[in-house]
C-alpha cells in the first residue's frame, strides 16, 4: 500500500520541523506514552536497538542508557534531524545516526535485537514495506514495537488529517497486526497506552476541539503493536 508521501516530500517536511525546533519538543509530548512502552520492552544491557523515525535523537539517547553494553542506531528521513541528533549525542558513545527510511534501512540483515518506532509509522510511504524491512534487519528472536497516536480506533484523532501537510495512513489496530503477520512476525498483539499527563482545563491548540476531546483521546491511549521474528 505505497500511497503515502514520497521520500523527498517527507524529507522536506521534516527538515522544516527540525528547523522549527520541533524535534527537541517531541520528548515532552511523547514521553508519557514512551515511558510505559520502554518498561514493556525488557531491555538487556547488550541489546542492539534501532529507532525508526528518531527525529533529533532524544529517544536514542534514552535508549543508549538502557543498553550500556549494546548499541543504538537512529534513522530519520530528515537529514537535518539526523544532523541535530549527531550534534546533541556527541558524547554518547554507543549511539549513532544515519539518514534512512523504514522502507530502506541502512543496515545489514539480522543487525538488531529490538526495533522501536514512535509516532512515525503513519507517515511511512509504505507501511507494509516498512515492516518487511524491519523484519529483515531484526535478528531471530528480535522484536518490533510500533507506537502511534494516529489510528482508526481512536476517533478523537481523526480530525488531525485536516492539519497534516503530507499524506498519512489511518489504519486500525487489526490492519497494523495484519501487516505484522504478513511480514512474517509471530506473537503479534496490540494494546493501548493511555496518556496520564495532566490536561489543561482550557485547550486552545489546533489538534482538539476542546479539553474534553483531548481527555477522551488521552484516555483511549496510543496504539502499541508488537511482534517477534521467529
Amino acid at each position: 500500500m505505497p500511497n503515502g508521501a514520497p521520500e523527498h516530500q517527507l524529507r522536506e517536511e521534516f527538515n522544516r520541523w527540525a528547523q522549527a525546533g520541533r524535534g527537541e519538543e517531541m520528548k515532552e509530548s511523547h514521553l508519557p506514552i514512551v515511558a510505559p512502552t520502554l518498561a514493556l520492552m525488557d531491555f538487556k544491557p547488550a541489546d542492539r536497538v534501532l529507532d525508526v523515525g528518531c527525529g533529533s535523537g532524544w529517544l536514542v539517547r534514552r535508549l543508549a542508557a538502557l543498553v550500556p553494553d549494546g548499541s543504538v542506531m537512529g534513522i530519520d528521513v530528515s537529514d537535518e534531524m539526523v544532523r541535530r541528533g549527531q550534534l546533541a549525542s556527541a558524547g554518547v558513545l554507543n549511539a549513532r545516526f544515519l539518514r534512512g527510511t523504514a522502507e530502506q534501512i541502512p543496515a545489514p540483515a539480522n543487525s538488531f535485537s529490538k526495533v522501536l518506532s514512535v509516532e512515525s509509522a503513519y507517515y511511512w510511504h509504505d507501511p507494509a514495506g516498512g515492516l518487511d524491512e524491519i523484519f529483515r534487519v531484526l535478528d531471530a528472536g528480535g522484536s518490533a514495537w510500533i507506537l502511534i497516536n494516529y489510528y482508526r480506533d481512536n476517533p478523537d484523532c481523526h480530525p488531525w488529517k485536516d492539519h497534516f501537510q503530507i499524506p498519512t495512513h489511518l489504519l486500525s489496530a487489526a490492519e497494523w497486526q495484519d501487516h505484522f503477520r504478513a511480514a512474517g512476525f509471530r506473537d503479534v498483539y496490540h494494546q493501548t497506552i493511555p496518556d496520564t499527563s495532566p490536561t489543561p482545563e482550557i485547550y486552545t491548540g489546533r489538534w482538539f476541539r476542546d479539553a474534553a476531546q483531548m481527555r477522551r483521546f488521552k484516555a483511549k491511549g496510543a496504539l502499541l503493536v508488537t511482534g517477534v521474528k521467529p
